[in-house]
């Protein structure tokens, strides 16, 4: 008997796939557990609708992604920090300041969460930050950490 699993089961399969299992534990466990429904026409016609509407909003959502990198990578970003007699910050520049300047000076909005750096901003000058927008999609955007 060959069903639609609608959930993921450890040793069958992942939600979506069509798997063949025996009569009896189609019947009497996939089915009535609402694991999978029979593979007839009507439900892979309803599979087969719902993978598309899926890659579709994928589709805008990689768009989407790959607009918004365009519009963060042409912005320059200055953020102003107190600094000390020898030239060197206060403390140093977290993601949610930047955060809030981005959205401050270009109106993008994006979670500080997406935000990643190699080095920490502790000293005056200019840094790279790697936007992660998407998962094939990371933006470069430029900070320059300039003295108040």
């Amino acid at each position: 008997m060959k069903v639609i699993l609608l959930k993921d089961v450890k040793s069958l399969g992942k939600k979506g796939d069509i798997v063949e299992v025996s009569e009896g534990y189609g019947r009497n466990f996939i089915i009535p557990s609402k694991t999978g429904v029979p593979a007839d026409a009507k439900n892979l016609n309803t599979l087969k609708l719902q993978k598309a509407n899926e890659e579709k909003i994928a589709a805008e959502k990689l768009a989407e992604a790959k607009a918004l990198k365009e519009k963060i990578e042409a912005v320059k970003l200055t953020l102003t920090v107190k600094v000390g007699k020898d030239g060197r910050a206060f403390g140093s520049v977290s993601t949610k300041e930047v955060q809030e300047a981005l959205k401050k000076q270009a109106g993008i909005e994006v979670d500080k969460k997406k935000f990643s750096t190699d080095v920490p901003m502790k000293n005056l000058g200019g840094y790279d930050i790697d936007v992660k927008l998407h998962k094939d999609v990371t933006a470069k955007l430029h900070v320059s950490v300039v003295g108040a």
